[in-house]
């Protein structure tokens, strides 16, 4: 199959080596000229405008975007629609909310183009394992594109969720989840890391993976990380966050439903950016104004 692939960063441009090596073409582009020239190297075909990108396309066109959520989308999604045509399909893969997907929708419905939303997760292991999708659209354009799909996924790590929004709508769950799984992990080994017993992290998160109930992919990783330095010295305990754990959170605010473990999860991240917290000042304070308990000062 063709299609056209604009966004080449770590995870867009392994995106685009297995749609290569499972036969597809593509025609790929990037802000970043070398980004471009560099894949084209690899056997993608190079486009260095939208424009160009479009012309290279057969009619019904595809056009993949993996691009940051929000403006750089809208901005991506506004000027593709100067060049596409009815019939033409737009599927957005990054981790947009999906408030948007179901606003694009129907004004993209309007002028003929077909919108499916794609969640994505694998990160930068998906080139060798293959990317998870979680895809929302309406049956047709998502049918006629499943053979990338399948080439991008690994075997049954592809599924049609649901409607417009859907894909998005179970990838940003999927976010919060993880939140709390690796909040439950850095618990953990925190635990054992101040523990008066001598306890390689590295080889427990190996055991772990080895019939425990709490095996996974993540402790996979957490054993790669502790391998060469398990105080991990060199690594600053700051924590960003994309936005798929704050919609998660919301979310289930609006339809009142409990989810203590992904909100205080999301809070620890924010907890991780402040070198010196003013809550805890105050709950320092206020414990020496009542109980004359010990404080210490700068």
């Amino acid at each position: 199959m063709r299609i056209g692939f604009i966004g080449l960063g770590r995870m867009g441009a392994n995106m685009v080596r297995r749609l290569l090596r499972d036969g597809h073409e593509v025609v790929a582009y990037n802000r970043t000229a070398e980004k471009t020239k560099e894949i084209a190297g690899e056997g993608a075909t190079g486009a260095f405008s939208i424009e160009e990108l479009v012309s290279k396309l057969e009619k019904p066109r595809a056009v993949w975007i993996m691009v940051p959520a929000g403006d750089a989308t809208e901005a991506q999604i506004d000027e593709l629609l100067a060049h596409l045509e009815p019939g033409d399909t737009i599927v957005d893969g990054g981790n947009t909310n999906f408030h948007d997907d179901r606003r694009r929708h129907p004004v993209l419905k309007e002028k003929g183009i077909n919108y499916v939303d794609a969640g994505v997760s694998g990160g930068i292991w998906g080139l060798a394992n293959g990317f998870c999708l979680m895809v929302g659209g309406e049956p047709e354009p998502v049918k006629r594109l499943e053979p990338v799909f399948l080439s991008l996924a690994p075997q049954d790590g592809y599924m049609h969720v649901g409607g417009p929004g859907a894909g998005h709508y179970v990838k940003m769950v999927h976010n919060g989840i993880e939140y709390g799984l690796m909040q439950a992990y850095a618990e953990g080994f925190e635990i054992m890391h101040a523990s008066d017993y001598e306890l390689d992290l590295e080889g427990i998160s190996k055991l772990w993976n080895h019939g425990s109930v709490v095996r996974s992919w993540l402790l996979e990783l957490a054993e790669r990380a502790f391998a060469n330095d398990q105080d991990l010295t060199h690594l600053k305990g700051w924590v960003a966050d994309s936005g798929e754990g704050r919609w998660t959170v919301q979310e289930a605010i609006d339809k009142d439903v409990p989810a203590p473990i992904i909100t205080l999860s999301l809070q620890t991240r924010f907890r991780s950016r402040q070198d010196d917290s003013y809550g805890a000042k105050v709950l320092a304070a206020l414990r020496n104004e009542f109980g004359g308990h010990a404080v210490k000062t700068e």
